[in-house]
């Protein structure tokens, strides 16, 4: 590894980023709390010293496909952390962005996940769906859940990703972990392949056309528990996504089968928090008789109202979580409102001053 890339790496380390980023005439960035700001003591890097800096993270296999592709998806282990890395051409100059990811699984407590989603992690069958913007912990998030379930039953996770970003060692269950490009062709023939595997669990780090959404339809439909994610911003139009990615005539179609299929959509945010750093605050709404006739009807409208009617089966809108978080005195009321869905609501909710979740 190139000398001033690991001691880059440390830096970021040190300071507890998220983030890096790389970048031709730019002083080295690094995102702490959510924040991107020049990485200390550093000054502007020139194209030769960016262009080492990666090519020194590179097989020669990479190489050739970042100069054929004009970009590339990777990830790598170093100073006792792993990292996820897309480099890039941007004004013909060569850039890099890489996220930080923790040689060990967080846990619920270390995440300050709801107690209510250790339930997915009970559950045999069914499609459970991570969603929330980009740097918002949805990797994070789905890897602490499939960690538990490889740690209470005994089984086969198969997981297919772009690439591998948290490393799942085997503990009562066997875990296959395939990165596109090293161990599968694609995503589609990886998950064409997924069921003569035998799994019990199948995580698929996104879906992102179609065809991989069908199949992920088809693997849940056999019987399978599926997770993935998805880059929405809610229960609602995560269901809108799936089901405008296909053509008019199978929408009907495709409402029926996620209808029968759907566990759970969990949404998150990443929320400055008092005292430093970030929590999370979520959404989620669980199936019952009237979320899967609202999908079956498309009227996806009406589901953010049984949200806000159905806490007491563990469903909860964004706007209760941040209440909750500022109740609890985790976040401040200002910073809570940035992400607030109905202010109104939220106001309300705060002079209730009595949120259970």
């Amino acid at each position: 590894m190139h000398t001033k890339l690991k001691e880059l790496l440390s830096l970021a380390l040190a300071n507890k980023a998220s983030d890096i980023h790389l970048m031709c005439g730019v002083v080295p960035k690094i995102r702490i709390s959510g924040d991107l700001i020049n990485a200390p003591n550093w000054t502007q890097v020139d194209d030769n010293t960016i262009i080492e800096m990666i090519n020194s993270l590179l097989t020669e296999d990479q190489k050739e496909k970042l100069k054929t592709n004009k970009e590339l998806d990777f990830s790598f282990d170093a100073i006792d952390a792993r990292f996820r890395a897309n480099a890039y051409w941007q004004k013909e100059t060569l850039a890099c962005a890489l996220r930080i990811i923790s040689s060990t699984i967080p846990t619920f407590e270390e995440l300050n996940l709801p107690e209510g989603l250790k339930n997915f992690i009970k559950q045999k069958q069914g499609f459970v769906l991570i969603t929330g913007p980009t740097g918002h912990g949805k990797s994070t998030t789905a890897a602490c859940l499939l960690d538990q379930i490889n740690a209470s039953r005994n089984g086969h996770i198969v997981t297919i990703e772009d690439p591998v970003e948290y490393l799942i060692k085997p503990k009562k269950s066997i875990v296959s972990q395939r990165e596109l490009g090293g161990d599968t062709r694609d995503f589609n023939a990886a998950l064409k392949s997924c069921l003569r595997q035998d799994p019990n669990v199948v995580f698929i780090g996104e879906m992102r056309d179609l065809e991989s959404i069908q199949l992920a339809l088809t693997i849940a439909e056999t019987g399978h528990l599926v997770f993935s994610s998805l880059h929405t911003n809610s229960a609602s139009q995560t269901i809108d996504r799936i089901v405008d990615v296909f053509p008019a005539s199978a929408q009907d179609q495709i409402r029926v089968q996620l209808a029968s299929v759907f566990s759970a959509i969990i949404s998150q945010r990443l929320i400055p928090a008092v005292g430093g750093g970030r929590i999370p605050a979520f959404e989620i709404l669980l199936t019952n008789s009237a979320v899967k006739n609202i999908i079956r009807e498309g009227k996806t409208f009406m589901l953010d109202n049984v949200i806000q009617t159905s806490a007491d089966v563990g469903m909860i809108s964004l706007d209760s979580y941040l209440a909750k978080l500022v109740i609890e005195g985790k976040v401040l009321e200002e910073e809570a409102k940035n992400y607030v869905v109905n202010m109104v609501d939220f106001q309300s909710k705060l002079r209730k001053n009595n949120i259970v979740i």
